[in-house]
């Protein structure tokens, strides 16, 4: 009988391949990531939690349906971010409206790194920043958008990014430089407390 202890000491590759032999392994795979994609969802889109959901649900039926497609010389894992990120591009275009409501939960941690490695940490009111990061996030283009969340708040390394939305790891690296740029100018155009 299947137990998902099974997989405690596998790798993500090695359940995807006994996933094509036996489908409960698949469940593995959902316990892993669900909370990951979700976030990940939440993070990079305007989507409310519902929304997010649906399209959780979408990305695990595209993953389950694709595992015979997947190149095994990739990380599995940037390959679930690639379907996730194609997912929510899908949904994007289908959906045209933004909700108003929408909340990011970012921990005072993350917003440290953020702003030490965006070179603000010194002038910028953290709790405000942690109020208002979902709207600056959101006043960026989301393909600067989408590189800072899988950097700081996924911590992706720019390989994995480069695997993630298909793009070489020196454009990854001058879009994080980029956006980081960008992110400081909302910043400073949105008047945030300067100590």
């Amino acid at each position: 009988m299947f137990k998902i202890e099974h997989c405690q000491y596998k790798t993500d590759e090695e359940i995807a391949i006994l996933t094509l032999e036996d489908r409960n392994f698949f469940l593995c795979l959902i316990k892993r990531y669900e909370d990951k994609l979700l976030r990940y969802i939440l993070r990079i889109s305007n989507f409310t939690k519902e929304e997010a959901e649906d399209n959780l649900q979408e990305v695990f039926i595209k993953i389950y349906t694709n595992l015979n497609d997947f190149d095994q010389s990739l990380k599995f894992s940037s390959w679930v971010y690639r379907i996730t990120h194609n997912q929510v591009i899908s949904h994007y275009r289908k959906k045209q409206s933004r909700p108003k409501d929408a909340v990011l939960d970012v921990d005072v941690d993350i917003l440290n790194q953020i702003a030490s490695d965006l070179d603000i940490n010194k002038g910028v009111d953290l709790e405000y920043l942690k109020k208002n990061i979902y709207n600056i996030l959101n006043s960026l283009d989301v393909k600067y958008r989408e590189v800072l969340v899988l950097k700081f708040l996924e911590d992706k390394d720019y390989k994995e990014i480069s695997d993630i939305i298909k793009k070489p790891m020196g454009t990854v690296a001058t879009l994080i430089n980029r956006a980081k740029q960008k992110f400081k100018q909302e910043t400073k155009k949105q008047n945030i407390n300067l100590k």
